[in-house]
């Protein structure tokens, strides 16, 4: 348990290293919730290059899986124009303040590549599942030929 809780961590604070002694370091782990924030403001950007959008319209939209308070929306909006997913810019009027989103190029290609992530993954279980029962056949096969 010690051990998983460790490596668990160290990827946690490798993954949000975002410069080191040989340049930009371009592997970054996006929590789940940072994940769900990106994929609402691509699906509500979609249309429009530049969005402006509330962090209350954001907290009503992932209410159902999660409970995010303004500040994490502001943390969680810093992380990603931080990893070249979105610009924003704050602007503040008489209902509140508002998100001015500008969708980068790499947060243009977020849903495909999310997609093109999970059918990766899924070929990876699937050649797994293939290759662990063609070397049980292949073991039992071989048991049958010397067990005589």
């Amino acid at each position: 348990m010690l051990l998983y809780r460790f490596s668990y961590d160290f990827c946690q604070i490798a993954g949000r290293i975002k410069n080191s002694r040989f340049g930009k370091i371009t592997l970054s782990i996006m929590t789940r919730k940072e994940k769900m924030v990106m994929a609402y403001l691509c699906s509500r950007c979609q249309q429009k290059r530049t969005y402006l959008i509330s962090p209350q319209e954001i907290t009503q939209a992932l209410s159902k899986r999660y409970v995010l308070s303004v500040e994490e929306i502001d943390e969680i909006m810093v992380d990603l124009a931080n990893e070249n997913y979105i610009d924003f810019v704050v602007s503040d009027s008489k209902k509140g303040y508002f998100y001015c989103v500008n969708l980068k190029k790499a947060g243009q290609s977020f849903n495909a590549d999310s997609k093109k992530n999970r059918r990766a993954f899924g070929l990876l279980v699937l050649r797994s599942m293939f290759l662990a029962t063609v070397s049980f056949v292949f073991g039992i096969i071989l048991k049958a030929i010397f067990k005589s």
